[in-house]
């Protein structure tokens, strides 16, 4: 005999497990009432986090703006830190490391002081020859513009009223650009401070750089410090190894202009040099930069063909630079997409000028070294494997009719439970 608590005990298993299954078809009957699209829900949530992590972005360009002098001067103090540091801990195994801070700091600042003495110098005694060849050079060209071989013609009484309508103009402007050269003195003045607020970070940085992050480590929670000693890692690694590649490549970039310019005879071989120097620093426009004014230069003191001997030349050093000495010296320390590197470069640029230009790449090759090493990846899926994946979910459909493929537990065991009619023995 069946008992009837038996009975009642199987009923309320049977509603209760219809119950659950009809919550599986229809969400309602379980409480939830979700009327938008599943993709519109998680689109939504998506775009909600985007949005504090981009109000997160813009409050930290806005906070840096207001203290730019001091962003500048601790970027700068990283600089001289990474290219430096390789030295003190050369020197630091013979003598104390404050020594060996000193020693370092100074070679730096006489390297500085004896290339801007030497530009100094190559300027102040090629000056009056290239005063005479600046003057050949531009009668030469002012002849080839009124030559008429060009598609336009320039008189040289439309030269002259160029440098008429110049003069006029600058004579109208005067009080402007005394302003202006005014507020390029403070600049100035507040460049020095940012140098020497740099200089004395930089002391700290490498006497006591360890002990200053060990210090910020024991500020956290012992269960974050874990991530962040790996995010430090990351980035100083990626940091550093970008500051010193490119002061490399900086330095062997101008000594092989200097060559190229010398051998050229073209006048001011050495600060054209130093501003193929600088040009190394600003990915992408820096260089061109520096190879169109070398031109110019070379174009007045020498003529057509030496101008383009130059461009070839120059053209020539940025392709060596870009296919031996840059995967030579930083090999995978920076591996940044050029696409990545143009945006970066035209983002900073936009927002804050040639600095922005100047930080922007390391800037986004330091967060993406952090994120690639925080973050966890599935296995990735080779090409192969999805076609092959594609055939198999083809056969499987024409197998099935044509039909959608049932999605969920117990796979079509599970939809033919869930099929009208075909309820467990359970359910019935």
């Amino acid at each position: 005999m069946v008992d009837g608590s038996d009975v009642r005990a199987s009923a309320g298993a049977a509603g209760a497990a219809r119950k659950v299954a009809g919550g599986r078809r229809n969400p309602a009957v379980v409480g939830r009432d979700e009327t938008a699209p599943r993709w519109l829900r998680r689109s939504a949530g998506v775009s909600w986090r985007l949005l504090v992590v981009l109000a997160a972005v813009v409050v930290v360009f806005f906070a840096t703006s207001r203290v730019t002098l001091l962003f500048v001067a601790v970027f700068l103090a990283m600089v001289f830190t990474a290219v430096l540091r390789p030295l003190v801990e050369l020197m630091s195994r013979v003598m104390p490391r404050g020594l060996a801070t000193a020693l370092s700091l100074l070679a730096g600042i006489g390297f500085f002081v004896g290339m801007l003495t030497y530009v100094g110098y190559s300027i102040a005694t090629q000056w009056n020859d290239l005063s005479k060849q600046f003057e050949s050079g531009i009668k030469q060209i002012t002849d080839f513009l009124e030559s008429g071989t060009l598609p336009f013609t320039i008189t040289s009484e439309q030269i002259a009223t160029w440098i008429e309508n110049g003069v006029k103009w600058i004579q109208d402007h005067a009080g402007d650009l005394a302003g202006e050269v005014a507020a390029s003195a403070g600049s100035v003045v507040e460049g020095f401070t940012a140098l020497a607020l740099a200089v004395f970070c930089t002391v700290f940085f490498l006497a006591r750089g360890a002990q200053m992050w060990t210090w910020f480590l024991n500020q956290l929670p012992a269960r974050n410090r874990p991530t962040w000693q790996t995010a430090g890692d990351a980035g100083w690694y990626t940091f550093s190894g970008y500051t010193r590649g490119t002061v490399i490549i900086a330095i062997t970039d101008g000594l092989l202009a200097f060559a190229l310019l010398t051998a050229l005879r073209v006048p001011l071989a050495a600060p054209l040099a130093v501003l193929v120097l600088i040009g190394a620093f600003i990915p992408l426009i820096g260089a061109p930069a520096a190879m169109v004014v070398a031109m110019i230069v070379a174009l007045a003191a020498n003529g057509l063909w030496s101008a383009v001997g130059v461009g070839v030349g120059i053209a020539l050093i940025g392709q060596l630079e870009g296919h031996i000495l840059q995967p030579l010296i930083m090999g995978r320390q920076v591996s940044l997409h050029p696409v990545v590197v143009a945006l970066s470069v035209t983002a900073g640029t936009l927002t804050a000028g040639i600095l922005g230009a100047v930080i922007a790449v390391p800037l986004v090759a330091v967060a993406w070294a952090v994120f690639s090493r925080l973050r966890t990846l599935d296995p990735p899926m080779g090409a192969d494997v999805t076609d092959d994946d594609a055939d198999d979910d083809a056969d499987d459909d024409a197998d099935d009719g044509g039909g959608d493929r049932p999605v969920g537990p117990g796979g079509r065991a599970g939809a033919a439970l869930r099929a009208p009619g075909a309820e467990p023995d359970a359910l019935r």
